[in-house]
């Protein structure tokens, strides 16, 4: 029987949120008092394809509502963030049926076709070739037909376009045992490869769906790399209200940070490398910095960027040899809402009971990130011979008896008194001798 009722998704999806606040009121949607206590929605996320389809409706529900007087505000959403949508990187072959016979022996062509590598065949489907051309190059590429005498209908070249599974293809190189094991009828087919001898397919970024056949099953990522990698690789694609072709190429760089993070807690020979040694200035500099710039970028919802400062953080904290838990267990809670997962085990191992989603949030102190000293370039006749660390408020007198104590200055000053000494705060030093 037809279902006629369009009320449960064109009303029902409009105004779901405010049966959320009181969903066993078996007399009203909603209790005023109730409604006015919880007030908007403090943050909506959704697609591009919501914006009229709901979005517009939820609008105009609530403000029939707030005219009738049974709610108390008129819009419906505090904020509104339209995420972007996740396009499929589409992968395309040439297929060419052939009619003919072979040059030694008159027999019927023993192929069904030709697959054309696209490198081979790109200028003559964009016109920059002609069939002569383009037909002697392929010649030039197989010997089988160097054997053939042929006939191949080029014309309508579009036709000829077929979409190949993105899954049976390694970036732009087709897996051809992969495409001949899906598909046998292509099992006797003349694969042109290219002057590397690889098979390169056309690539087009298009809507992700499975009859494009252009969908990555996220189960055989979270299987092959874990949730967590799955999860920050699609926040480090770019920002969130942008659209973005999917491509499972850069998701090795996400996964090996990752373990990155976890041999700052075990080491893959030794074991166990945290400890509850004190914190340094340096190593708190690193903290309180990730601090601040992941909590900042986190409520701007660019968390691409929150991605990049915590690869930035813990190589920074590998090469100070940082393996001590206060600065640790406060980078795993920041860590928490990219990755989950890996935080909440590193949590228990670090000995601490219960859930860090439970735990307090750092705060960021700004005293830590102060500049106290400076890299100080050191010349000697406008020539760099050596740089020095110096403190930010070091006065002329000290910082011309600290260089000239510096042994690579006094081995090019070769036992002469400098003549002069320019000393310009928090940029350089130079000696003229």
């Amino acid at each position: 029987q037809r279902e006629t009722n369009t009320m449960p998704g064109y009303a029902g999806s409009s105004w779901y949120f405010l049966r959320y606040m009181d969903p066993h009121n078996d007399k009203e949607f909603c209790n005023r008092k109730t409604s006015d206590y919880w007030g908007q929605v403090d943050l909506y996320i959704g697609g591009t394809e919501h914006a009229v389809g709901h979005l517009l409706y939820s609008r105009m529900w609530t403000k029939a509502l707030f005219d009738l007087g049974y709610i108390g505000h008129d819009e419906p959403y505090k904020k509104l963030v339209n995420q972007g949508m996740i396009t499929g990187s589409s992968r395309f072959i040439y297929y060419f049926e052939l009619t003919g016979e072979t040059k030694k022996e008159q027999k019927p062509f023993v192929s069904n076709g030709l697959m054309i590598s696209y490198d081979l065949i790109s200028d003559y489907v964009n016109g920059q070739d002609t069939p002569i051309d383009f037909f002697e190059r392929l010649i030039s590429r197989s010997e089988y037909l160097k054997e053939a005498s042929l006939k191949i209908n080029f014309s309508g070249t579009m036709n000829n376009k077929r979409r190949v599974d993105v899954n049976i293809v390694d970036g732009i190189e087709l897996d051809i045992e992969k495409l001949i094991r899906q598909k046998p009828e292509f099992a006797n087919v003349e694969f042109i490869l290219n002057t590397n001898n690889k098979f390169i397919c056309e690539a087009e970024v298009e809507k992700m769906s499975k009859s494009k056949f252009n969908t990555v099953n996220p189960n055989d990522l979270v299987f092959k790399y874990g949730a967590d990698t799955f999860r920050m690789y699609e926040m480090f694609l770019g920002p969130v209200e942008m659209s973005k072709p999917w491509d499972t190429k850069g998701i090795e760089g996400v996964h090996r940070f990752l373990k990155k993070l976890w041999r700052l807690f075990y080491d893959d020979v030794k074991g166990k490398v945290w400890n509850e040694e004190k914190a340094t200035d340096a190593e708190l500099k690193v903290l309180h910095k990730a601090i601040k710039q992941i909590e900042e970028v986190t409520e701007r919802f660019s968390f691409n960027t929150g991605v990049s400062g915590f690869m930035i953080a813990v190589n920074e904290l590998t090469d100070l040899k940082c393996h001590k838990k206060e600065i640790l267990e406060k980078l795993l809670i920041l860590l928490t809402p990219y990755a989950p997962h890996i935080a909440e085990e590193l949590w228990n191992q670090l000995g601490n009971s219960g859930s860090i989603l439970n735990a307090t949030y750092p705060i960021y102190d700004p005293k830590y990130l102060i500049e106290s000293s400076k890299e100080y370039p050191i010349s000697v006749n406008g020539r760099l011979r050596t740089t020095m660390n110096i403190a930010l408020d070091a006065a002329q007198p000290e910082v011309e008896k600290i260089v000239l104590e510096n042994e690579v200055v006094q081995k090019w000053l070769d036992g002469k008194s400098p003549k002069k000494i320019i000393f310009v705060k928090g940029k350089m030093v130079n000696i003229v001798v």
